[in-house]
């Protein structure tokens, strides 16, 4: 069993009472493993026949499913790397089935890395609208981009900023926000023993104080009417219940509505309120004694409606010089079967960016991402992105080379080596059973790796 800080078992004794002894027990079970299947690439049922390894439904969420860890690595399958899911806790899917986004709408994201959340807004999103995902952490927004660049998505804005900057900035913008606090992570204790080696009641205190914080930043950027849902991998009420309640004392345009898939959870505690409030039933807990997944809570809150505030303007952003749009099209033109994308364009140095449509401008703020990142413009030529490959359909492009999931060569390519081509010279994108996995380049019959070195498995 993991070493859990004496602290710890004394607040879950008295909490739970009588359900103590079935919850610690849990922690004598191996923690559940699952992942999400990207329908922006593929669906459910589809990934379900192609894959190698048994998966199992999760019931509070369409695209989850559990596997075995000990028999199965999806993580190592070449289809991971292509996209076509995401390893995610079960619990961890709760909060994003609750935000329920829709395609066309303005969400944020407000603490996204390393991005499971977001990626799984951004399939329901299906691409249409503005997804904002900021990650006030310098390295783990890293993880962010790239876990967004592997499953697709192109209409993702990321930032990196402190919560609090982007107040006055989106003020009344976004349709659905998720803040997926920061936490003292108690329900990943069984998994990661790190965050129980971090634990304290003081870690809990600071915890409450910055979820307080990020929630009142949250707040004035939601629309009137819109939803607003709040999460954490915890079970101290201090930072769910409590917390909540604190929040509605300062925000009485808030209230409370029950978690859409709440037959699946335990409701929310009142008792462990700092006052009991019986509407913090509607809140939901996930326990591993009561189902198969960690420790989380969530809670939707919807912001009351009211008469039609200003509207932001789109922004304006960086011009993109003659020559850069000159070299952008012509690759557009080599590559493409269909000559036009679409979009609002942007040059950042020598890389260009798709922006979203009604996008406000992001002039001081810190921007990993200003949107889809379509690659480098450099003298004379144009280098497509990663993002670009993974984010492209196979029949939108001219020329691919497709390969089955056990074919040796496929492992030579993973690992960065030349291929033999008997392909047309020019950018050609590189497939795994028909799905996109990066870029080669064909010239004098052999096709030159352009798949990212950072990405590139290891050969031995």
């Amino acid at each position: 069993m993991t070493s859990l800080p004496q602290d710890y078992l004394d607040q879950m004794k008295r909490l739970l009472g009588s359900e103590y002894s079935a919850f610690i027990h849990t922690y004598d079970q191996p923690a559940t493993r699952a992942l999400r299947v990207n329908t922006l690439k593929i669906s459910p049922a589809e990934l379900v026949k192609r894959v190698p390894f048994h998966l199992e439904a999760i019931p509070w969420c369409r695209e989850g499913f559990y596997y075995q860890h000990e028999a199965n690595r999806p993580g190592k399958h070449v289809y991971h790397a292509a996209g076509l899911y995401y390893i995610q806790d079960a619990s961890a899917m709760a909060p994003a089935e609750a935000l329920a986004p829709e395609p066309g709408e303005k969400i944020l994201d407000l603490c996204a890395a390393p991005g499971g959340k977001t990626t799984q807004i951004a399939a329901k999103m299906k691409g249409e609208g503005i997804l904002v995902a900021n990650e006030i952490d310098d390295k783990r927004i890293k993880a962010l981009v790239e876990n967004l660049e592997r499953c697709g998505v192109t209409h993702a804005v990321v930032l990196n900023e402190n919560p609090v900057r982007l107040t006055s900035r989106f003020a009344g913008f976004f349709d659905r926000i998720l803040v997926d606090a920061p936490c003292s992570g108690e329900g990943m204790f069984r998994k990661d023993p790190e965050v129980c080696e971090r634990w304290s009641l003081r870690s809990v205190r600071k915890s409450a104080d910055l979820q307080l914080e990020i929630l009142t930043a949250a707040a004035p950027m939601l629309r009137p009417g819109g939803r607003l849902v709040y999460s954490t991998c915890t079970f101290n009420p201090t930072e769910n219940e409590s917390l909540i309640l604190h929040f509605l004392e300062q925000h009485p345009d808030f209230h409370l509505v029950p978690v859409p898939q709440a037959v699946h959870y335990q409701p929310g505690r009142p008792d462990w309120a700092d006052h009991p409030q019986g509407e913090l039933r509607q809140t939901s807990r996930l326990w591993p004694h009561h189902l198969r997944g960690e420790g989380h809570f969530v809670a939707v809150l919807e912001k009351e409606p009211a008469a039609a505030g200003t509207r932001q303007r789109p922004g304006k952003f960086p011009p993109v010089h003659a020559d850069a749009m000159k070299q952008w099209k012509q690759f557009v033109m080599e590559t493409y079967k269909n000559s036009e994308i679409k979009g609002a364009f942007t040059l950042y140095g020598e890389h260009l960016y798709q922006v979203p449509e009604e996008l406000p401008s992001l002039k001081g703020l810190k921007v990993e991402r200003p949107g889809r990142y379509l690659g480098q413009v450099k003298k004379g030529r144009f280098v497509p992105s990663h993002a670009l490959a993974l984010s492209s359909r196979p029949g939108q492009v001219r020329q691919t080379l497709n390969f089955s999931a056990e074919d040796p060569e496929l492992l030579l390519y993973l690992q960065g080596e030349a291929l033999p081509a008997s392909l047309d010279a020019g950018w050609t994108l590189v497939t795994v059973d028909h799905f996109p996995l990066g870029w080669g380049k064909v010239s004098g019959g052999l096709l030159k790796n352009h798949y990212p070195k950072w990405l590139r498995w290891d050969k031995y």
